[in-house]
């Protein structure tokens, strides 16, 4: 894998690592911040009751009201502003009209563009009183994604970031998705490098200042295996287990990492009760 400097690159998937400046790191604080925002407001709403699509119409007005657009409207074909996964979907939930219901954990993935700069985050939320088993799966799925995190900084290697997470969830016999992983991005909603969340330490790209990337494990209850339903988007545990999700976009520092999707209100570690 090779590096370039993202002022010169093509605005597009060109397999090379583009290294961002000052500017992107402006861009992606920006953008970051609003979708951290956006959370922030479903945080608010969710309840037992309320629908997804209450949800997804929710972040549509607030990105329209902000000057932003949500980056999976008409992705692909895909028809909606959010994703929304309840229980044991996985990834790429698409809103509807049924209730969410007591008990029930929800993802809730956005990504805005915001000056062609793309924040992309996703945080679980419980939605009223939810099984012990379900707090511990959120608890150890936020857990994975901070020590993750945690190895973001230059000469380290993307292997460090799987091994991490990895190495704290399968002793808790939880499991790590392999399928889906974290991706590059910044003015492009999918990039280089892939963060995959199981590895080797030492193994993939170093890290290196610049990179700008999210880290967002998907951890299960039960086994890893998932399959996608004939919607082509709704991915789920193949053994119906619990799913859980959280991902911040990253970028590296000269000395460290910044986190370009922390919410304003402190939302963006698990709640649970009247929090």
């Amino acid at each position: 894998m090779t590096y370039v400097e993202a002022a010169g690159a093509p605005l597009r998937k060109t397999g090379h690592i583009k290294l961002h400046g000052p500017e992107g790191f402006a861009g992606m604080r920006k953008a970051g911040r609003l979708a951290a925002e956006a959370l922030d407001l479903v945080h608010e709403m969710v309840r037992p009751g309320i629908s997804t699509e209450a949800i997804d119409d929710a972040v549509f007005e607030f990105a329209m009201d902000h000057g932003a657009l949500p980056a999976t409207l008409m992705y692909r074909g895909y028809r909606k502003s959010t994703c929304t996964s309840i229980n044991h979907v996985v990834c790429h939930g698409i809103p509807n009209d049924k209730p969410l219901r007591e008990g029930d954990i929800v993802n809730v993935d956005v990504t805005l563009i915001v000056d062609g700069w793309y924040g992309d985050t996703s945080r679980m939320f419980p939605v009223g009183e939810i099984p012990r088993r379900a707090e511990r799966l959120l608890d150890v799925t936020y857990e994975s994604l901070m020590r993750g995190i945690a190895e973001v900084r230059p000469g380290n290697h993307v292997g460090d970031i799987g091994a991490a997470i990895q190495d704290f969830v399968e002793p808790l016999h939880m499991s790590v998705v392999r399928d889906f992983c974290g991706h590059g991005v910044g003015q492009l909603f999918h990039d280089e490098p892939n963060i995959v969340h199981v590895g080797r330490r030492g193994d993939g790209a170093e890290l290196l200042p610049g990179m700008i990337f999210t880290i967002e494990p998907m951890i299960n209850l039960g086994r890893p295996h998932v399959k996608v339903l004939s919607d082509g988007w709704t991915a789920v545990t193949r053994d119906r287990s619990l799913s859980a999700q959280f991902e911040h976009a990253v970028g590296v520092t000269e000395t460290g990492c910044e986190i370009f999707t922390l919410s304003p209100k402190g939302y963006h570690k698990p709640i649970f009760g009247d929090g």
